[in-house]
């Protein structure tokens, strides 16, 4: 069903690939307004949308760019990292690099376009969605080597919870997507990092494969086909949930 974003306005953050590509591409498919903006300007090339360098670690800048833009139906916090170890290979710099890109940036988003999404919610009888990105590696499954990783992507989902709490009489939704291994740039990179452990780049993206219980991976597009469901008025009943979109990986 095409337009489902018809009329709306939407914020996309680390638009320029992967997920929140696919994300940006589909919103403005369906018909929204978007404002799409990653840490490289030039990743966002080719997209249909208003496009911004931002980096959501810095507070200042986010509120500058919440300021600018104005009241907003659609908030998708796709910015992320993948740190990879146990407990013994994170220090201090590594665990609060993680929680600040993963956690607070969303906290910042959040806090910077909310009041103006309350008010246009209000103004136009309809509910504004907050979309956050956690993963299936979170408290819904302890996953090897994503110590730091799971810790933060746990987070999303209680800040989630709070967020679709408090402002549920507000007309404010804001639910998580928890994707299991999808195709990116940033899988392919794990995979041949990898890959100069296990013996090459085919025979580690086949160990990925193997754990999958499908059989393969997930697309980008969907994951955004997700993001469009929760982004529209289809799911003006869905708040504070956590959906993992996974093939089965945390059954």
């Amino acid at each position: 069903m095409a337009g489902q974003l018809q009329g709306k306005i939407a914020v996309v953050t680390a638009a320029g690939q992967g997920i929140g590509r696919a994300i940006a591409e589909a919103f403005a498919a369906e018909g929204a307004t978007v404002h799409a903006s990653d840490l490289d300007l030039g990743k966002l090339d080719g997209l249909d949308a208003s496009k911004a360098e931002l980096d959501v670690t810095d507070t200042e800048a986010v509120d500058a760019y919440a300021a600018a833009i104005g009241g907003i139906d659609i908030l998708a916090n796709v910015a992320g990292f993948v740190h990879h170890g146990t407990v013994l290979d994170c220090d201090e710099k590594a665990w609060d690099f993680s929680f600040d890109l993963n956690v607070k940036s969303m906290h910042r988003m959040i806090r910077a376009f909310l009041p103006e999404m309350i008010t246009r919610a209000a103004a136009n009888g309809t509910s504004g969605s907050i979309v956050n990105m956690s993963s299936g590696a979170s408290s819904l499954k302890g996953a090897p080597n994503r110590y730091a990783y799971g810790a933060t992507k746990a987070a999303v989902i209680g800040l989630t919870k709070a967020v679709a709490q408090d402002f549920i009489r507000s007309n404010i939704r804001c639910n998580a997507i928890c994707p299991g291994t999808i195709e990116s740039p940033s899988w392919l990179d794990r995979v041949e990092q990898l890959g100069k452990t296990v013996g090459g780049t085919d025979k580690a993206m086949q160990l990925f494969v193997d754990r999958q219980p499908m059989g393969r991976v997930g697309k980008p597009a969907e994951v955004a086909a997700l993001a469009v469901y929760l982004a529209s008025d289809a799911a003006a009943f869905t708040t504070g949930t956590a959906i993992p979109i996974d093939g089965g990986w945390t059954l």
